[in-house]
């Protein structure tokens, strides 16, 4: 089914969801820090870490950022083809590694960008294809 055209409105909602995305990411990776001291052993220690998981404010706000992703992802997907909006919101490839340098204090070799540089060529040829779709639904 060919939905409508990307606009200025759904351009942006899809740039959202990507930031959106990437602080699901930090915040669940800042939960799991958090508890990365903590062995499980035995029950009683699952259950420790279970309770301190859940008691971290990193995993309710990456929760909280699923949720608003998934209402404005589902608003966008009923006003564009899934794929034409999929490669679209695929900013988070660059988005992640820079928020991982920054606040994470990750190490990205240049291997890595490599890799996320022929994930973004993929995408531009998957957003030329669907380019190419709509023309000739025209």
């Amino acid at each position: 089914m060919l939905k409508n055209k990307v606009t200025f409105k759904i351009l942006f909602l899809l740039i959202i969801c990507d930031i959106f995305e990437t602080a699901i990411h930090f915040f669940f990776k800042k939960s799991a820090l958090a508890q990365s001291s903590k062995a499980i052993v035995d029950i009683a220690s699952a259950l420790d870490f279970l309770k301190a998981t859940f008691g971290s404010p990193y995993l309710w706000l990456g929760l909280f950022f699923v949720v608003a992703v998934f209402i404005i992802w589902s608003m966008v997907l009923t006003k564009i083809d899934l794929s034409v909006a999929v490669p679209i919101a695929s900013f988070s490839y660059i988005l992640i590694p820079l928020v991982s340098i920054i606040f994470l204090h990750e190490q990205i070799t240049v291997l890595r960008w490599l890799g996320v540089f022929l994930v973004l060529i993929g995408v531009i040829f998957v957003s030329l294809s669907s380019k190419e779709r709509l023309e000739q639904a025209k």
